[in-house]
């Protein structure tokens, strides 16, 4: 990305080996993050930076201390790169990682990658993938560890109502991750239909297309004037993170995973809310092995938020329907 809304696709070197930890791998595919649409619309400063961090595809090379995987693996990994040995990576927060390098400065829109501390970062499958289930491992390697994330952060259980803002993939895969864990009833929060729909078949009970006051009004008297037990924010502004805290009930849990931008918590209201708040960088590789394994037995398929397929040289296009929201989320086919 050269500048906000002027994105271009160029020859680079292939990677190599850097350090002794690192593994490079041939992208099986990748794709366009909602989070990759702040600097294309110039919310973020951005330089010629190469773009992309979701990833699966198949080692090629590896450093002389890498141990977990080995050349030929496809293999699966976060958007943060991490260690997975430090006391925060043990505590549950690899995203936090005393090492941490986030894999947005890599760039993995890309043909090949190479992965720091890939013993600690990347999570082999037993075998090839079938073709069908790759949109589904490329969605864990973010938005469906984010999404899972905002659910666990937000204290889904079963039988609790739980409320998502936003209807983006992260918001719609939060659907996905409350409806996994049990929750009685899940409302959304979209006022687009064929993001409902998804919304739907992911697990969504309700629908609520309003926003702000008035969709706050409308999950309070959904749920007897106490609103939601847990509520998932998949955004990131002042209007979304309030309309999340406000449509938690007094003792409710917000799981926040919008990245932030501007937003401003009124102590008062905070205060008075009485509810716990709790969120950031999901740290994708503590879910990992367990949703690697429900993609692999069939249980759930969040490879459904890719909507639309092109091929890597066209990945303007798909920023720009991203953008204009005319997919909620594109493959990059490589």
């Amino acid at each position: 990305m050269h500048s906000p809304g002027n994105v271009s696709v160029q020859d680079r070197p292939d990677p190599t080996i850097e350090k002794p930890t690192d593994a490079i791998i041939r992208i099986a595919a990748t794709c366009v993050c909602g989070s990759d649409l702040w600097p294309y619309r110039g919310a973020n400063d951005v330089d010629n930076a190469p773009m992309g961090h979701e990833y699966v595809g198949y080692v090629q090379e590896v450093g002389a201390d890498v141990r977990t995987v080995k050349v030929g693996d496809f293999v699966v990994g976060s958007f943060m790169a991490s260690d997975n040995t430090c006391e925060i990576c043990k505590a549950g927060y690899q995203s936090r990682c005393v090492h941490v390098v986030g894999m947005g400065g890599v760039g993995t829109q890309a043909e090949y990658a190479r992965i720091p501390w890939a013993d600690g970062t990347l999570v082999a499958t037993p075998e090839p993938p079938a073709e069908d289930l790759i949109p589904s491992y490329l969605a864990a390697s973010d938005v469906l560890g984010t999404g899972w994330f905002a659910a666990d952060a937000a204290q889904v259980r079963p039988g609790k109502t739980v409320a998502v803002v936003g209807d983006g993939a992260v918001g719609l895969l939060g659907v996905l991750a409350a409806q996994q864990m049990g929750a009685e009833r899940i409302i959304a929060m979209s006022r687009h239909a064929d993001r409902q729909a998804l919304a739907r078949e992911f697990g969504a009970t309700d629908i609520v297309a309003e926003r702000g006051d008035e969709g706050v009004a409308a999950i309070r008297e959904m749920t007897g004037g106490l609103g939601a037990h847990s509520v998932i924010e998949a955004v990131g502004t002042q209007e979304s993170m309030m309309q999340a805290v406000r449509s938690t009930r007094a003792g409710g849990h917000v799981g926040f995973v919008g990245v932030s931008h501007d937003v401003e918590l009124p102590g008062n209201k905070l205060f008075y809310s009485a509810v716990h708040l709790h969120g950031g960088p999901a740290p994708v590789r503590r879910f990992l092995p367990d949703l690697m394994d429900r993609i692999a037995n069939r249980m759930i398929d969040p490879g459904k938020v890719f909507d639309m397929r092109i091929p890597l040289e066209q990945a303007a296009d798909a920023y720009r329907a991203m953008d204009q929201r005319e997919a909620i989320k594109v493959l990059l086919t490589v």
